[in-house]
């Protein structure tokens, strides 16, 4: 794009009105993942979010996270950035690949807090206008962003009209506050994301609440929008938009084929496999099946699994046996892609509340501590203090039973290094290498072996004295 155009021109030209959007999802919208997106009605597809500091400093990393071929375009790369400069010089080096560049304001897990990005940005509107104004002017591609909504609508609303002016050239909506998230998700309001589109006068994509093209196409018509981007509903099933529930292993395979052409950090196409085999790894029948999964250290490997999981079902395909649906909650079969759904969050009754208050006594976590052993670090009052970690596991697992934990180990006598656990001398390596050298000793945990091939080259010398001469001396 030599010549930025205006967003309208941008959204119909470039982009060619796309009506279906495959989101931005870190670790799991790698390059296989969008074309296999792309080959079931995906339009426009999105890199997983990069790290603007780690994009500009460092070339690996850049080398590592951006790939893409024709096949994947229109693409858009998506950065999380709290640095107006550092976001234009992440841009000026990812342009040349995308046809956008995307600014995640929407990111509202932990990670997100600490690092003073994403959705943890809402509230700082002046960055925010600098960081896009700065990209939109000096960017040759268009800058655009991703938010959440407030509680408030017309906060929303304000907010959204800010980026706008800003230079933002499409705004994607996702209709859930930044306290909506894990156990506490909820649904979207596409009434926030309505009130939205009708305040600006740019694209506007929505997001949430789509698990079937259906819900697409409804969240198009309700809200007035110009297209819909779908996440959670792809990973399940990534023909999501084109309408159809296949077997879980025909995706699984066919994603696995372009992996070949196209490999990935094998943790990637695992986790999308754990994703889709979701339904079926819930059957205690499937725990060795999903064990071979967690195991797979190739492309091999995770066929395997899939030829498995087809074998273990096709009793049910095939009509042999009848499947039995008795207490699913599933619309159909596990074998079948569909989208993952949350229980509903009940909220604790009064009674359950002082239940709780009255009942300290039997926290799990307190039983725990009292299994642990009597060596483990006590707090003023007696007490076995627990890390934030262990106590999580304890209120998870009462029973689960810790490993003692590791002496620390000490430094090294010559330098600050830690010293080696089984070294004779108290030393690093190296430090014990030179020791050794020096006094013409031996370090077994080194397998430092200096005064053992001295006396061995002795004796070589005593039994062959023609060559003595050729020998260096062992006097000093």
């Amino acid at each position: 794009m030599p010549d930025k155009v205006g967003p309208w021109e941008f959204w119909r030209e470039v982009l060619k009105s796309p009506r279906y959007v495959l989101a931005p999802m870190v670790d799991a919208s790698e390059l296989a993942w969008r074309l296999l997106s792309k080959r079931y009605g995906a339009q426009l597809v999105y890199t997983p979010m990069f790290h603007a500091v780690n994009f500009v400093r460092d070339q690996r990393y850049r080398s590592d996270h951006l790939h893409t071929c024709p096949e994947d375009h229109p693409l858009i790369v998506q950065f999380c950035a709290n640095d107006p400069e550092v976001l234009v010089q992440a841009g000026k080096l990812a342009e040349p690949y995308c046809v956008a560049v995307d600014l995640n304001l929407g990111c509202p897990q932990a990670i997100a807090k600490r690092g003073r990005y994403g959705s943890f940005l809402q509230d700082e509107w002046e960055l925010i206008r600098k960081m896009v104004e700065m990209a939109s002017k000096e960017l040759k591609v268009p800058i655009t962003c991703k938010i959440r909504v407030f509680p408030d609508v017309e906060k929303t609303i304000a907010y959204a009209k800010m980026i706008e002016r800003a230079g933002c050239y499409a705004l994607t909506v996702h209709g859930r506050t930044r306290e909506q998230k894990g156990r506490d998700t909820g649904l979207a309001d596409w009434e926030q994301i309505k009130a939205v589109k009708k305040a600006v006068n740019i694209p506007v994509i929505a997001n949430g609440n789509i698990q079937y093209l259906s819900d697409a196409d409804r969240c198009l018509m309700e809200t007035g929008v110009d297209a819909v981007m779908t996440a959670e509903g792809n990973l399940t099933n990534p023909a999501i938009f084109h309408g159809i529930q296949p077997p879980v292993w025909e995706m699984a395979e066919e994603y696995i084929e372009i992996l070949e052409k196209y490999p990935c950090n094998l943790s990637y196409s695992r986790g999308h496999l754990f994703k889709m085999f979701n339904h079926c790894f819930t059957l205690p029948e499937c725990c060795e099946i999903r064990q071979l999964l967690a195991r797979a250290s190739d492309l091999y490997d995770l066929r395997e699994v899939c030829v498995a999981l087809r074998s273990h079902f096709q009793k049910y395909i095939d009509g042999s046996e009848q499947w039995s649906s008795e207490g699913s909650t599933l619309k159909f079969p596990p074998w079948i892609c569909q989208p993952y759904v949350r229980p509903p969050v009940k909220p604790p009754s009064i009674e359950e509340v002082s239940t709780e208050k009255t009942e300290e006594e039997s926290n799990p976590i307190k039983e725990g501590r009292k299994r642990l052993e009597p060596e483990r670090q006590t707090g003023e009052d007696g007490e076995i203090v627990l890390s934030k970690k262990k106590a999580k596991k304890l209120l998870k697992n009462p029973n689960f039973i810790f490993k003692p934990d590791r002496k620390p180990i000490g430094k090294c006598a010559s330098c600050r290094n830690q010293m080696g656990t089984k070294c004779a001398y108290s030393r690093c390596k190296k430090c014990c290498h030179d020791h050794c050298s020096v006094n013409v000793f031996d370090c077994t945990g080194h397998n430092i072996l200096i005064k053992t091939k001295m006396e061995k080259a002795m004796k070589i010398t005593n039994n062959n004295p023609v060559r003595s001469s050729n020998l260096p001396s062992t006097q000093s």
